[in-house]
């Protein structure tokens, strides 16, 4: 049982890189959109999505919340034996790309510094709100 929590723990880590990736990358494609005239980074959902997602992570820095990606992580290694922060070989570098050590008003300021940066983009490159409509 300890290999499934570990595997579960390593899973939890590429979902976490995925989220962190997805948002950088968001806001990259956004801005490129703009260049490159790319309609769908107009798209009302994903610029929803994207801003939703930066705001949840914005609000978790600022009110002193541990991320419940990294809690849960954190608890699986507990249950397969292994110290925290550790895992197989994948998902020992994804981690380590995640977690840098710093003080945490780094990270706060980060944060807060890339949400003003997709909030700007929703005034540079605005989302198209309702479908244009033909007559």
């Amino acid at each position: 049982m300890p290999m499934f929590y570990r595997l579960l723990a390593d899973l939890i880590v590429v979902v976490h890189f995925a989220y962190v990736l997805s948002v950088i990358l968001g806001l990259v494609a956004i801005l490129m959109g703009r260049v490159l005239k790319w309609d769908w980074v107009r798209n009302r959902w994903f610029r929803g999505l994207h801003l939703a997602m930066i705001l949840i992570v914005v609000l978790e820095a600022w009110i002193g919340f541990t991320c419940p990606l990294t809690t849960w992580e954190n608890q699986l290694r507990s249950l397969a034996g292994q110290s925290t922060h550790k895992g197989a070989f994948i998902a020992d570098y994804v981690h380590e790309l995640l977690f840098i050590d710093a003080e945490p008003w780094v990270f706060t300021l980060c944060y807060t510094l890339f949400g003003t940066a997709v909030i700007a983009s929703l005034f540079l490159v605005p989302p198209r709100w309702r479908k244009s409509q033909t007559v």
